[in-house]
């Protein structure tokens, strides 16, 4: 087709994407306001986590319906009417005087966000074909995770210079931004395009649902994503700015720089993972288990240390974090090779619930230990170095039970992929021995 691959099709891509940089803005400015947030609202921890709770439940249970809507109704008004919301919940959180109606402003602000990644990714293979895919999808994250850049700097000094109000009407006028761009230049695919990749009405989208998770390869990518993309996500949004400030010492300016860091390695971590992606298919659920276990092995280090952690290790961490992110991108590349492009939308929606499920679910439970601790006496203050340790080991629960959900996924995939295509994948230990022994003079 004559417009894919097109100057069109990155112009495209290019709204798109920017669209998705400014939901990740939106997403993440509570992330650095928290501390802020507590001394406006004079709330415990876990109250004030309800605010990154909320927005990530209601995130995570709209995935599957703006899947089927995707699928039904195309991406580009999706994405509109979802910077629309944005726009309305920064507003409303702008102005709140009290925490049930900073709540209701991070409900609009999560309805909004939950509308653009999964859309953005469908007018990628709308727009584009061939092995510039899954590398054009690692794209999107990376560049797109720049909005935790102007939320971590530009926000950041604008929230303390000029206060709560400002900082988030601020916000919401770089979201009417992309409204704007989305409705001029956005279009759900190439004008040349034959058929209609949308189904033909919302009864067939939902009754196509049930096949898209019984797919054991929408399964694996949903644990993808749940065990590489949480951990990341629950130190950007909420808890990770506290930590670096209270606990590790750090001034704001030094704890925003490091939320910068997991920026700058995801960016640089995206590339590399979707040549790899795309270069070896067979193995992408290894990539998903080595940075896993890379990312337990950090927080291990970081969790034990006697004290405060060095810089050194802290950086380390923010390094690996970064890593994480585009690490569950590899989780839609798997919903793109064992799903139809007519059900790609709801395969995409159903992938992105894990990550933050697993989200949501820690970033509450970090807030209720905290809480506990403090309550008890065990720690001496609210967001002490001790009671984040406790805290955050609960990352291992969640995360370790993703990962044996993982494992199951995979051998089923792996099973169907030997009975529908004859192609039979053995153990990562087993064709390194095996291309070691072919190497051998």
């Amino acid at each position: 087709m004559k417009h894919v691959n097109s100057r069109r099709a990155w112009l495209v891509f290019g709204v798109g994407v920017f669209a998705y940089m400014t939901a990740v803005m939106q997403r993440t400015t509570l992330g650095v306001a928290g501390v802020d947030a507590a001394a406006r609202f004079d709330s415990s921890a876990a109250l004030l986590s309800t605010l990154a709770v909320v927005q990530l439940i209601v995130y995570a249970g709209l995935q599957i319906p703006v899947g089927i809507l995707i699928d039904r109704v195309g991406p580009k008004w999706l994405i509109s009417i979802g910077c629309t919301l944005m726009v309305a919940g920064q507003l409303v959180l702008s102005f709140a005087p009290d925490i049930p109606t900073a709540v209701l402003g991070r409900v609009f602000v999560g309805a909004g966000d939950a509308a653009v990644f999964i859309s953005v990714i469908r007018l990628v293979n709308s727009w584009f074909a061939g092995p510039i895919v899954p590398q054009l999808s690692q794209w999107v994250g990376n560049i797109g995770q720049l909005g935790q850049v102007l939320s971590a700097l530009p926000f950041a000094w604008v929230l303390h210079t000029f206060g709560w109000s400002p900082a988030f009407s601020v916000a919401a006028a770089v979201s009417f931004s992309a409204l704007v761009l989305s409705i001029v230049f956005l279009s759900n695919r190439p004008p040349e395009a034959h058929g209609d990749a949308r189904v033909a009405s919302m009864r067939e989208a939902i009754r196509m649902l049930g096949p898209t998770l019984r797919r054991p390869g929408t399964q694996l990518g949903f644990w993808s994503h749940f065990v590489s993309q949480s951990s990341g996500t629950v130190f950007t949004i909420f808890w990770g700015f506290p930590f670096l400030v209270s606990a590790v010492g750090l001034d704001r300016g030094a704890a925003a720089a490091f939320l910068v860091v997991i920026v700058i390695s995801g960016m640089v971590a995206g590339p590399i993972l979707g040549i790899l992606s795309a270069r070896f298919p067979l193995r992408r659920s290894n990539l998903v288990l080595g940075i896993t276990a890379a990312l337990g092995f950090v927080w291990a280090g970081v969790l034990l240390w006697p004290g405060v952690p060095p810089i050194w290790l802290i950086a380390i961490l923010t390094v690996t974090l970064g890593i994480g992110g585009p690490g569950s991108l590899i989780g839609f590349d798997f919903a793109r090779s064992f799903n139809p492009a007519r059900s790609l939308g709801s395969a995409n929606g159903v992938v992105n619930v894990g990550g933050f499920m697993a989200s949501f679910v820690m970033l509450f439970l970090i807030g209720v230990i905290l809480d506990v601790q403090y309550d008890a006496g065990l720690s001496t203050a609210l967001y002490s170095m001790d009671a984040f340790r406790l805290a955050f080991s609960i990352q291992y629960v969640v995360i370790g039970g993703g990962v044996l959900f993982l494992l199951r996924a995979r051998r089923r995939t792996r099973r169907r992929l030997q009975e529908d295509e004859g192609i039979s994948v053995a153990p990562l230990w087993v064709a390194l021995v095996g291309r070691w022994k072919r190497r051998r003079p």
